[in-house]
Order: structure tokens, then sequence, then C-alpha cells
């Protein structure tokens, strides 16, 4: 059973204000998300922030947490990889 990805307002404005091939890479990642959200090819677990995770795409980081009970992952930012852990 697959998940359900949830962008947070802030998520969604991110990933529309970044050009088409940046879009397209990072909408793939979320397709992978959505199969396997703990897949440590896709996402690893942050130290300094209990339940969130983060998974790398390019220079860009999508921070998510995953809720198992609703099999959501629910997506809290799209940053560039210099601002995503301030």
């Amino acid at each position: 059973m697959n998940f359900r990805v949830q962008l947070s307002d802030s998520a969604a404005k991110a990933l529309a204000r970044l050009d088409e091939p940046l879009r397209g890479r990072i909408l793939a990642r979320l397709a992978e998300l959505v199969a396997n959200p703990y897949a440590p090819r896709v996402s690893q677990p942050l130290k300094a922030m209990e339940g969130m995770r983060s998974s790398r795409v390019g220079g860009w980081r999508v921070l998510f947490t995953v809720n198992d009970t609703d099999r959501v992952v629910y997506v809290v930012a799209i940053r560039p990889r210099g601002e995503a852990y301030r």
C-alpha cells in the first residue's frame, strides 16, 4: 500500500517557483517517497530534528515527516541545501 503526499503551503509555493526541470526532478522524488519514504536511497532521518526526514535532489532538500497510521508523507519544506536546516 502506498503513501500519499501532502504539501505544506510554503512547500507548495516553493515548488511552484522552481524552474521546470528542477520541479520535474522533485516531483519524481515525491513519487519515490510515495512508494517507500523510508528507503535509504531516497531519504535519511535528521538527527537534529526528531521525526523529520530529508531527501536530497541535487542542491535542494525536501524536508518531510511520515505518518504511518494515515499513510501520509507531509512535506514541510523544499529549500536549497544551505537554507534547509536553519
